[in-house]
């Protein structure tokens, strides 16, 4: 009977909080992908100069952040790993969506802008727990966008 109960109130909570964080995930990533197709129209590159060609007109600083939390089951796994060494798995996709959901913030920043050129990330870490584990990520992107005279034509 008791070990039950233990089950019952450790192993609950724990598939309760597995599944919801997984489909928290995945409903971000499916937002990230309707959102990155319709930003396809505006190009965007780390290098200096721009890759259509025209008259640029105005040019501005463009900027956006996020911060994505890890959820404990990631947070767990990161810990395991660590232990043994190796890729952190967990966390690769906890930095992807934070890096895609900056990159489209900046992109919904700056409507009416032809390209976006110059494109920089910047990443830090948030601890949350007196080790210093990581509790969330936040990423900054920054830019310039590019305003043309007569907008580029693909």
């Amino acid at each position: 009977m008791e070990t039950v109960f233990l089950l019952l109130f450790w192993g609950v909570p724990i598939v309760i909080g597995f599944v919801c964080g997984q489909v928290a995930e995945k409903r971000h990533y499916q937002s990230i992908h309707a959102r990155e197709k319709a930003w396809l129209h505006l190009p965007t590159t780390a290098g200096r100069f721009p890759v259509t060609a025209g008259q640029i007109t105005r040019c501005e600083l463009v900027s956006a952040g996020t911060v994505v939390a890890v959820d404990y089951f990631k947070r767990a796994a990161a810990a395991l790993r660590t232990v043994v060494g190796g890729p952190v798995k967990s966390h690769e996709s906890l930095l992807d969506r934070a890096k895609r959901e900056a990159v489209l913030r900046l992109k919904e920043s700056c409507r009416g802008a032809h390209e976006i050129v110059n494109l920089r990330l910047e990443t830090a870490p948030l601890s949350t727990t007196s080790s210093g584990g990581i509790g969330a990520v936040e990423v900054f992107a920054y830019g310039t966008a590019l305003y043309f005279e007569h907008p580029p034509t693909t």
